[in-house]
């Protein structure tokens, strides 16, 4: 083997070169310690970002994701149950309140006394003091049922998908509530006074007991709020990456088809008028839930959304449409009321 002496006056040994047949076959490099580069080793790579790869994740077997979820399932129920009990200190104030559109679509109509009738001995019990302060605690408990929910699914989701867990509570138990009071102030009211008004003026007098008010009640306010979390529904599914917001566009039409479906569905009377009430906002909702998953689009993608522009022109639109709204009420001289439609002659 040949040497060479470098800067210091050290030996180090060269490459050696074994001849087979006229050819190069092997190539030997070595050097000594602290001497040249070319048998340095790369550096290793960066370790993955524990955020994007599965170490972010929670990895449970299939028992402990069955105690996980018996576990979440008890907390709602004593969530639940809490809110039922608070719920129950306030019956009588909350039964005047779920019985006043009863009580204006009665006195629209000239029915006197306007009031729901008992028709079992156990029927206002079992209305007022059982089924009205569960009501209650559903709407009460929702943020905590929620968050009992996102607590059961998020061992599933990296890390940066686990900081959505506020914005989810608020985002859905808002809806939600949003949803039954939409239900309590403008549809349920809208769809009972047509149902009550259809006979009269037919020798027929209405008389409405408590029971079937109360479940007609909790149908539409129930299925109202159930259909106004479509938001946060399509934004899982963009995040689960099962959809995405140019195939919810591109299949609008079908989407549209199936709100107008279950608006007829949810809807307790047959007109066309009460119908568009459900179907309208739920329309809305949808384009709302594929707005979010587009923001999360973008983001996936580090782009930005043109909020300034946006804001500009919808600003600008808001001022002409408010604009608009003033010179008709001027017209058909117009005043506001504190009650829907909110404008009267």
């Amino acid at each position: 083997m040949a040497s060479r002496e470098d800067d210091n006056g050290a030996q180090t040994p060269t490459g050696k070169v074994t001849p087979s047949s006229g050819n190069v076959t092997a190539v030997t490099v070595t050097r000594a310690a602290g001497g040249g580069t070319g048998g340095r080793t790369p550096p290793p790579p960066d370790p993955p970002d524990s955020d994007d790869g599965e170490e972010g994740m929670l990895r449970m077997s299939f028992l402990e994701h069955l105690t996980e979820l018996r576990s979440r399932i008890i907390k709602m129920v004593m969530g639940l149950l809490v809110a039922m009990v608070v719920s129950f200190s306030f019956c009588s104030q909350l039964w005047r309140l779920i019985a006043a559109p009863a009580v204006e679509a009665l006195t629209a109509l000239g029915i006197k006394p306007p009031t729901l009738k008992a028709i079992t001995p156990m029927e206002q019990f079992n209305v007022i003091w059982v089924k009205l302060p569960f009501l209650c605690a559903l709407f009460i408990g929702s943020p905590w049922v929620l968050y009992q929910v996102w607590a059961f699914i998020s061992p599933g989701l990296y890390k940066r998908e686990r900081r959505y867990a506020v914005p989810f509570i608020l985002t859905s138990a808002g809806l939600f509530i949003g949803g039954g009071a939409f239900a309590y102030f403008v549809a349920f009211r809208f769809a009972l006074t047509f149902l009550l008004g259809i006979g009269v003026g037919n020798y027929v007098d209405p008389m409405v007991s408590i029971s079937e008010y109360f479940d007609l009640f909790v149908n539409v306010t129930l299925g109202v709020g159930l259909v106004f979390e479509m938001p946060i529904l399509i934004f899982f599914l963009t995040l689960l990456r099962i959809v995405s917001p140019a195939f919810l566009v591109k299949h609008s039409r079908y989407a549209i088809l199936g709100i107008f479906i279950i608006a007829a569905i949810v809807t307790p009377t047959p007109d066309a008028f009460n119908m568009l009430l459900f179907a309208l906002p739920m329309c809305l909702l949808f384009y709302v839930g594929v707005f979010a998953g587009y923001l999360l689009v973008l983001k996936r993608e580090g782009r930005r959304f043109p909020w300034p522009k946006v804001l500009t022109v919808g600003g600008i639109v808001l001022v002409v449409l408010g604009a608009l709204l003033y010179l008709a009420a001027l017209h058909y001289k117009l005043h506001p009321v504190s009650h829907w439609p909110f404008l009267k002659r």
